[in-house]
């Protein structure tokens, strides 16, 4: 492979990526995703997939799109002024699954590429994307699992790259209103083009290919847990910190809206329900309290391996 970018190489590993990961779900819940292809009028489209109403997958999305257009939107020229008045594609796939099971956390993946191109210029072009997982009862050994596999995903770009990328997603996924975490952190990395197009894909792919290995597992081991109804309105209180990060600060909902994507597929990944109750607070040394005393601070997840 050359070091010029190769979009279409891109393009058949995300289509390939979205149909491992469905697979692999549908395997564990038993359902089939529903597919919806669409276009765009302004350029490109893209297959949305959605299990609802599974037997373990309350919600779950897993989206491609490729979308193109003119210029970029201010949510992109806002850090990279240089791009402005340059056409654009960007692609990539992304998912949020919501299981059942207040047991069994969310967990939210994708990854991306994007290009920026003008006559007579060099292409500015990068990757970006990664995994978090947002439990709402918390396994300790379930965070050293998620976290030794992102470690194992940053091998191509050598030692360094884990502990930047987990920093990065404990800083980005974090709610400055709630001054508290979304969950329990992964893997988190955005304009990645320095070590060229071909190790930079190479990262890219191997962050997409170990979503399954991260999750499955854990999904698995916590899907038939019992539960109340005590530990599902918790689950529902904890989901609205979801949808508060989701269309208040996340990079990529604001791209697509303003991008005029498709709503139904950039706001996919909300849960279905979801509740917020005025000034709650969780009984001292309860499961709920641990949540917040013990998880959502960010840790060393592999020291306690």
């Amino acid at each position: 492979m050359t070091d010029t970018p190769d979009k279409a190489s891109v393009k058949t590993y995300l289509l390939e990526l979205q149909n491992r990961i469905c697979q692999a779900l549908e395997e564990v819940d038993g359902g089939q995703f529903q597919q919806d292809e669409w276009r765009r009028p302004e350029g490109g489209g893209g297959r949305s997939r959605v299990l609802a109403d599974g037997a373990v997958i309350e919600k779950g999305g897993v989206n491609f799109s490729h979308v193109t257009g003119g210029q970029m939107p201010a949510s992109a020229t806002a850090h990279r002024p240089e791009l402005a008045g340059r056409s654009f594609e960007a692609m990539g796939v992304s998912l949020v699954i919501h299981p059942n099971n207040p047991y069994a956390p969310t967990s939210h993946a994708n990854v991306r590429f994007f290009i920026a191109e003008k006559e007579n210029e060099a292409p500015v072009w990068w990757f970006g994307g990664g995994f978090d997982l947002t439990p709402y009862y918390g396994y300790i050994e379930d965070c050293v699992h998620w976290h030794k596999v992102a470690q194992k995903a940053c091998e191509p770009l050598g030692d360094e790259a884990y502990p930047r990328y987990k920093d990065w997603c404990d800083e980005y996924f974090y709610l400055p209103h709630r001054k508290e975490a979304r969950g329990v952190g992964g893997l988190f990395f955005d304009d990645l083009n320095a070590p060229g197009f071909s190790k930079s894909f190479e990262f890219m792919r191997s962050v997409g290919d170990a979503y399954t290995e991260a999750y499955m597992p854990i999904l698995r081991s916590r899907k038939d847990t019992p539960f109340d109804d005590r530990q599902r309105q918790f689950q529902l209180y904890r989901r609205g910190r979801y949808v508060e990060f989701n269309l208040v600060y996340d990079r990529g909902t604001l791209f697509g809206l303003q991008t005029g994507g498709r709503t139904e597929s950039i706001l996919m990944s909300l849960p279905p329900l979801v509740r917020w109750q005025y000034d709650y607070a969780p009984e001292k040394d309860s499961p709920e309290a641990a949540l917040a005393r013990d998880f959502l601070p960010a840790r060393d997840w592999l020291a306690d391996s």
